[in-house]
């Protein structure tokens, strides 16, 4: 496979006649959506996440000589998008504890995919930050940006995020996102049964009419850390049946393939919201997501037990070429579908160690 040189203007093109047409793994599904953690630091030590006994003061986290180097993620990127990748996601960790994270959303934000469409490029963080960053970001090239806030009520937000961090400064964020441009902007709240789930409908009574797409996610079994228990989930249906009771919704059909989450509008057109249901109704027979971790480990499923490293290819000399021919083969080969055997309690393979979040990136 060849990779043209960068395209004028800034613009870092692919020449279309060296790429497949189609990059399809065992199951039939394309490689559409990159997430690219850029730090395994975060600010908080959510209980579902990075728990604070685990990730305690003592915890080791990546040494810099292992964390991919910007130039080397745009790498790793640009060799994705000549594979088909249309939507980038940076992630954490807490992306914008990544130092002079603007440089990098600069170069990634000059990929065009081969037919020459600007490659969608989003961010997901804890909004801690956002407020300082948000304005530099947009003018980087970032287009997007998605804020996890599992509650509007202080208690409940400090207890989960289990440092204190008042629900106030969330919202600055989200609100200096929607001055910057970074929009639509999207809330994600983790649902988990006897924690937070009394906080649904006050969310979405919150967000409803500002243009904020709010979306609710299952608490998930990722990692082997957080004491993930199935009595914990609350399933989205019902996620869906709470809020209808007091504003009632319809549901809107999908944006595009593979979509994670299950739209629903308010009838009364005040916006909407979405359900992401990766524990009751799996979606992997859909699933289009590469992960790329922060030390340069590629992941097929954000379940996964192993990864393929890349960062050694890389370091050790091989072409771009040669990078790309392993991409590709590790796509063809994917055949995860976790949250659909654990749906259906088949065996789910070979026991292991999941990769936790804080590493892959959610």
């Amino acid at each position: 496979m060849r990779i043209a040189p960068e395209a004028p203007r800034g613009r870092a093109r692919v020449d279309p006649a060296s790429v497949d047409a189609v990059l399809t793994d065992t199951r039939g599904r394309a490689m559409r959506d990159l997430r690219i953690s850029v730090t395994d630091r975060c600010t908080f030590r959510c209980v579902y996440c990075m728990p604070k006994d685990v990730y305690g003061r003592g915890h080791a986290f990546l040494p810099r000589s292992d964390v991919l180097s910007f130039e080397e993620i745009t790498r790793v990127a640009r060799v994705a998008v000549a594979h088909g990748i249309e939507k980038i996601r940076l992630t954490g960790g807490e992306p914008l504890l990544r130092r002079d994270l603007p440089v990098l959303v600069e170069q990634l934000s000059a990929l065009t995919t081969p037919v020459g469409h600007p490659v969608d490029l989003a961010m997901t963080t804890n909004g801690a930050l956002l407020a300082r960053h948000a304005a530099r970001l947009h003018e980087a090239g970032l287009r997007r940006v998605t804020v996890s806030l599992d509650s509007l009520d202080d208690a409940t937000f400090m207890a989960m995020n289990d440092v204190g961090f008042p629900v106030a400064k969330v919202l600055r964020g989200i609100d200096a996102a929607r001055e910057a441009g970074l929009g639509p902007v999207k809330v994600n709240m983790v649902v988990k049964r006897g924690h937070n789930d009394q906080d649904i409908v006050p969310m979405a009574r919150h967000f409803a009419g500002t243009g904020v797409v709010l979306r609710f996610i299952e608490y998930m079994d990722v990692g082997t850390t957080n004491g993930w228990r199935l009595e914990h989930v609350v399933p989205s249906a019902e996620v869906v049946e709470r809020i209808d009771a007091v504003m009632p919704l319809e549901p809107v059909a999908p944006q595009y393939p593979g979509e994670t989450s299950s739209r629903w509008r308010y009838r009364d057109g005040s916006g909407e919201i979405g359900v992401i249901s990766s524990v009751t109704q799996a979606f992997c027979h859909a699933c289009t997501r590469a992960r790329i971790s922060t030390d340069g480990t590629l992941f097929t499923c954000l379940f996964a037990t192993g990864g393929h490293d890349l960062r050694g290819l890389i370091r050790g000399g091989a072409s771009d070429a040669e990078l790309a021919d392993a991409m590709s083969g590790i796509w063809r080969g994917r055949t995860d579908r976790y949250s659909e055997a654990r749906g259906a309690a088949e065996p789910l393979g070979a026991p292991g160690h999941r990769i936790e979040m804080s590493y892959i990136g959610g």
